[in-house]
């Protein structure tokens, strides 16, 4: 694993999309450690801040192959007092904490992003901490998206797929890894919409992570 960078916020940033991809088969524990990780925040954070937490991504699915770290969605009545109130008792317990812009061009608007690592150094979990706002819809797609793979095992199947052949291709590349799925996981969650309104349109492009 490479050293971690000391302070500038770009060389961090870089260093970050830089760390390796690797997709390992599902590890039920993942459900248990976003459980542990939960009770853990809302023991420690602002309760007053919190309106729920979320465990998304493909750590969320059964069976599906994954990155061994669990996303985690926590929507916050106020980004701004997040930024002043939890992201320094976060960081004084060593998550690394970033002001990241939500659409991939550095421009509003911004949610705040945290990663947890073990003793080691991996990652362990990503803390995306967003408002229930209509510029962030793009993370509430994100849980259509995971209930859809859990309702169609062949579907999270095909995914599995996608993500090992790009974890091939681009082993150092989590930009390049993350645009290689945007496409599917445009397209399964507009089948999400669909099931469950009739229609709807496409989300956002995803982050890399």
């Amino acid at each position: 694993m490479p050293e971690t960078p000391a302070d500038s916020l770009e060389e961090r940033v870089r260093w970050n999309v830089a760390e390796h991809v690797e997709i390992v088969a599902h590890d039920p524990a993942w459900a248990q450690s976003f459980a542990t990780e939960k009770a853990h925040l809302l023991t420690c954070l602002p309760a007053e801040l919190i309106q729920r937490i979320e465990h998304f991504g493909s750590t969320a699915v059964p069976g599906l192959a994954a990155k061994p770290i669990v996303d985690m969605l926590v929507e916050v009545t106020d980004l701004e007092s997040a930024k002043t109130r939890i992201a320094p008792i976060l960081q004084a317990q060593g998550y690394d904490y970033y002001w990241r812009p939500n659409f991939g061009d550095d421009v509003p608007p911004w949610y705040a992003w945290f990663v947890k690592r073990d003793a080691s150094g991996a990652r362990t979990h990503h803390i995306h901490m967003i408002e229930n706002t209509p510029e962030f819809a793009e993370f509430f797609d994100r849980l259509l998206f995971r209930d859809y793979l859990i309702a169609h095992p062949e579907v999270a199947r095909e995914y599995a797929e996608l993500k090992m052949r790009l974890s091939r291709d681009f082993p150092n590349d989590r930009v390049a890894y993350t645009e290689g799925k945007t496409k599917f996981i445009v397209d399964v969650t507009r089948l999400a919409k669909r099931d469950r309104s009739g229609e709807g349109e496409a989300p956002a492009e995803p982050f890399p992570s």
